[in-house]
């Protein structure tokens, strides 16, 4: 009998619960603006925070709000950005496609460990012991975080180097953001010629680290017809805008750090023209 009570009890108050939250949901539920519904429907999903907010729901809240481009979605490419242009009646200025890139060329041949590393095979817990075993400290540590973090699986290891397959890389930045030596850089997919090293040394310890490394030299910078290139902190840097890919830099780098690549929608990896 006791147990029989017990049993009538709990569900009693089950019940009552029940009809409360019942209650509640009625009084207080609050219709979701529809605009929000459709945009939410026209963007990939993927949550990759490109944008700028924490995921898709975010990003389509923002929008319906106002004072948000509706062209910050990188996966999404123009198409959606369009598309979200209709929706709001806005205006949509055109996208930059960007892609991810590894500015680093210390391969086996170039560069050499200083240590051997059997810890977690991880770049973030590698370079937490000493800045990780290459001799390089600038160098990509090889063990792929980035690529574990990328997702659409465009990044792949080569000569323990990570590269990106730019026919999956979405522009996202993930990789980016994961990287420890902050090494990778989102560059526009346009670009032709780009700077394949990171390290800030002065010119003959970076030599001494890595035999493709920038040493700071700064013929580039002074044969540039457009001054699109600087030296700064030992590393040069090319301002895109400026750039007009004359290749002057590139036959004039002593080391071949500065190289001629091609990032297109239809190959497996970027392409180096040696």
């Amino acid at each position: 009998m006791e147990v029989l009570i017990a049993f009538i009890a709990m569900l009693a108050i089950a019940l009552i619960v029940g009809i409360l939250l019942l209650v509640c949901s009625h009084f207080f539920f609050v219709a979701e603006n529809p605009l929000k519904t459709e945009i939410r429907e026209c963007l990939p999903g993927i949550n990759c925070g490109a944008c700028g907010f924490r995921g898709c729901d975010d990003y389509a809240a923002a929008l319906v709000e106002g004072g948000v481009k509706p062209n910050l979605c990188i996966p999404g490419a123009q198409s959606v950005a369009d598309e979200i242009g209709k929706i709001l009646d806005i205006k949509v200025e055109p996208l930059k496609d960007v892609v991810a890139f590894v500015s680093c060329n210390g391969n086996c041949d170039a560069t050499f460990k200083i240590a051997k590393y059997d810890g977690v095979k991880s770049c973030f817990a590698a370079s937490m012991i000493y800045g990780g075993p290459n001799a390089c400290r600038f160098s990509c540590l090889g063990f792929g975080d980035c690529a574990n973090a990328c997702p659409s699986n465009a990044i792949c290891m080569t000569d323990s180097i990570a590269r990106i397959d730019t026919t999956r890389c979405l522009g996202c930045g993930i990789c980016a953001n994961t990287c420890p030596k902050h090494i990778i850089n989102m560059i526009p997919q346009k670009t032709e010629t780009v700077v394949m090293c990171s390290n800030t040394q002065k010119g003959g310890d970076a030599r001494k680290a890595c035999k493709n490394a920038c040493i700071g030299c700064k013929k580039c910078e002074k044969i540039c017809p457009n001054g699109a290139i600087s030296v700064s902190n030992n590393l040069a840097t090319i301002d895109y805008i400026k750039c007009t890919n004359c290749q002057a830099c590139v036959n004039e780098c002593p080391t071949g750090c500065l190289k001629t690549v091609s990032f297109p929608d239809r190959l497996n990896e970027v392409s180096i023209i040696e």
